[in-house]
């Protein structure tokens, strides 16, 4: 695989990560909780959707076959999404969905990091921007763990939970493959990332009393386009629109 190919496909991955993951948190909307969060949530689906729209377009331009952001998004089959498996798990409750956040956002928050200083200049202007975005992610989200984690009977054990159901999908965001390795300097290397990550979140977990279980072994295959049950409820939903009116233009 050479340097183009392999960018295209970071690129992909990432952006089918956003676009997934904003989709659930949509679902939210008119659900949640409070009216804050009703809020929130959307509002922060919206960066995610922000980041992959900026993420497929430049995809499109890499690839060089004329595809656009909205081609890209909409008008693949299932096993050509290339999202992780943490992405497209149903949204389950408020602690299940504020967990998910604060793995993924602390993740990419780490990754825009590194990212912002690489070699491509559009990968950089990208980095730089989702990273503002990505910190406040991360601040929300962890503001709700904690509270969750150390709060009432009832919120201590829905967190402890969601954190035995979400524990075996974290491990997928730090695997390195063939695509990884052959975007060194330019995209940042996933494994690199993983001790950064749980040193960031070790302060979180110990103030939600919470545990940092074994990361290491767990789900696998998003990456690879093998994917659970509830991605394909959740295309089916995601592509209606493109798929009835082909070509629809707002």
């Amino acid at each position: 695989m050479d340097a183009g190919q392999a960018l295209f496909a970071s690129l992909l991955r990432l952006a089918d990560d956003h676009l997934v993951l904003g989709h659930r948190l949509s679902q939210w909307c008119g659900h949640a909780p409070m009216l804050e969060e009703d809020l929130s949530m959307p509002n922060i689906a919206l960066d995610l959707i922000g980041q992959a729209r900026a993420l497929y377009t430049y995809a499109g331009l890499v690839e060089g076959k004329g595809r656009d952001e909205d081609q890209l998004a909409y008008l693949r089959l299932e096993r050509e999404y290339q999202n992780l498996l943490l992405c497209e798990r149903e949204i389950g409750d408020f602690a299940h969905t504020m967990l998910r956040q604060l793995f993924f956002s602390l993740y990419m928050e780490q990754y825009w990091t590194a990212a912002a200083s690489s070699k491509d200049a559009t990968v950089a202007a990208i980095a730089a921007k989702a990273l503002k975005e990505a910190r406040y992610h991360v601040r929300h989200s962890a503001e709700w763990v904690i509270r969750l984690g150390d709060g009432t009977q009832e919120s201590a054990i829905r967190i402890k939970a969601a954190l035995d159901q979400l524990a075996p999908y974290v491990g997928e965001m730090f695997e390195s493959d063939e695509v990884t390795k052959a975007v060194s300097g330019l995209l940042p290397n996933p494994a690199d990332l993983k001790q950064q990550f749980l040193s960031e979140l070790a302060p979180i977990f110990a103030e939600a009393n919470l545990t940092i279980p074994d990361f290491s072994k767990g789900q696998s295959g998003g990456r690879k386009g093998r994917h659970g049950e509830a991605m394909g409820y959740l295309l089916a939903e995601l592509q209606y629109m493109q798929r009835t009116y082909p070509g629809m233009r707002w």
